[in-house]
């Protein structure tokens, strides 16, 4: 999205990793910020302030957080600012790529697995 002011019009933006064309709505009508296909997003709005920015940087996908009511939601990190936002996962949004950030923190754990043979 070129101009954060005009977003609410767009009904397509080009992706900023890809370069995909996306709908602004997913399939099931809800807005949607990022690419189905990369998941990646450009920061538009300050999380902080709560209104538009000017780092229109590219906001990458890094990691997968599960609320209460069991909801997923896209944690992205920008770029250039290094802001942090989160997004609800899509219903169309691409499943390889989120199972393999959902299951990343198992396979890179801080400790040996082969502890659990001796519990």
């Amino acid at each position: 999205m070129s101009n954060p002011s005009n977003s609410l019009k767009i009904s397509t933006f080009a992706c900023t990793w890809c370069d995909l064309t996306v709908s602004a709505f997913a399939a099931d009508g809800t807005r949607r910020n990022h690419c189905p296909s990369c998941l990646h997003s450009r920061h538009v709005l300050d999380q902080v302030e709560g209104g538009p920015t000017d780092c229109l940087g590219r906001m990458s996908p890094i990691a997968i957080a599960v609320l209460r009511t069991g909801d997923w939601m896209l944690v992205h990190r920008c770029v250039r600012c290094d802001e942090l936002t989160s997004n609800p996962v899509c219903k169309d949004d691409n499943q390889l790529i989120l199972m393999r950030m959902a299951v990343r923190p198992l396979a890179q754990t801080p400790f040996p697995l082969e502890a659990f043979g001796t519990l």
